[in-house]
């Protein structure tokens, strides 16, 4: 089942935001299939599996909805409480990092993506103005589904809701200039996923899928996700050791050879993103210019300055 989120214009002609399930070249409001639905995905996957295979019965003969090319997708799950994403996990990529002095870590390396840059599959990715190494990073994402903690690798395919693609969007020259990745991976705008979720079920294994990057239609990346030197789930075996993962986290799973910064080629305003993994779907972002926001010109006045 894939679980999309998505703006359509309803009767009185104003946009309006829901959730849905795609269908070939529909969407099919998930009140259609259940009038007491949850109102967000990060709910249906906290419901489980046996309300899935419900609603994927519901969903057979299912009539009306709307044609892709009439509503705008937006991120699935635009509110998690955290997406995490695990560094230096692809052989290849290692590979290409050892080759530019940069160690393999000796252990899983984690870093956080702060929530607020996630944006649509198919939204523009902004250039900051206060960096010149924008780059690229094409991910396979997983999506928790259930509150778990303490999880063993055999038991962890068992809490994952679904996956979506990821671009885990790399502002290179923050990202070394800090002990940690998060400032570096946490730039408004750069964490597009999408197109939607594709709950666990549809997928037999998730370390068999083709995932590619374009950039201008000229190819970039390309791998199987069997590349990962931490499948899946060691890396939520790893996490749930500290943690709790509730429904909705998302973990990016790691991103594989012939990044920019190894190619000599950063990211402009003007050049147009791809990732596709096969069964997944594809999300595509244009970049561009920071927008220029207006100045809160007495933000940071003392109380008895500020304009009343």
């Amino acid at each position: 089942m894939k679980l999309a989120r998505y703006t359509y214009a309803n009767t009185t002609h104003t946009d309006s935001t829901t959730i849905g399930v795609v269908v070939g070249q529909r969407v099919v409001p998930l009140s259609m299939l259940d009038s007491t639905a949850p109102e967000t995905i990060r709910e249906v996957l906290a419901e489980g599996p046996e309300y899935i295979k419900w609603l994927t019965q519901r969903l057979e003969g299912a009539a009306g909805g709307l044609p892709l090319g009439e509503v705008r997708l937006e991120a699935p799950i635009p509110d998690p409480q955290k997406y995490l994403a695990i560094g230096m996990n692809y052989h290849d990529h290692a590979e290409e990092a050892a080759r530019a002095g940069i160690a393999l870590p000796k252990n899983q390396l984690w870093f956080n993506k702060q929530v607020s840059c996630i944006t649509g599959p198919y939204d523009p990715i902004y250039k900051p103005r206060v960096s010149e190494q924008m780059d690229y990073e094409a991910e396979l994402g997983v999506v928790i589904g259930q509150r778990c903690r303490y999880v063993s690798i055999e038991e962890a395919a068992s809490v994952v809701g679904g996956y979506f693609v990821a671009n885990d969007v790399t502002a290179r020259d923050w990202q070394f200039k800090s002990p940690t990745f998060t400032l570096g991976k946490s730039f408004d705008s750069h964490g597009p996923i999408g197109p939607w979720i594709t709950t666990a079920d549809e997928i037999a294994d998730p370390h068999a899928l083709q995932m590619n990057l374009w950039v201008n239609g000229q190819p970039r990346q390309s791998t199987s996700t069997g590349g990962m030197i931490y499948n899946i789930w060691q890396q939520i075996h790893e996490l749930t050791q500290v943690m709790t993962l509730e429904p909705g986290d998302l973990i990016a799973t790691g991103t594989c050879a012939n990044v920019g910064i190894a190619l000599g080629k950063f990211l402009q305003p003007g050049d147009v993103v791809r990732v596709e993994i096969e069964h997944l779907g594809h999300i595509e972002n244009t970049v561009a210019n920071e927008p220029v926001r207006a100045a809160r010109s007495n933000m940071y006045l003392a109380p008895t300055q500020r304009t009343r």
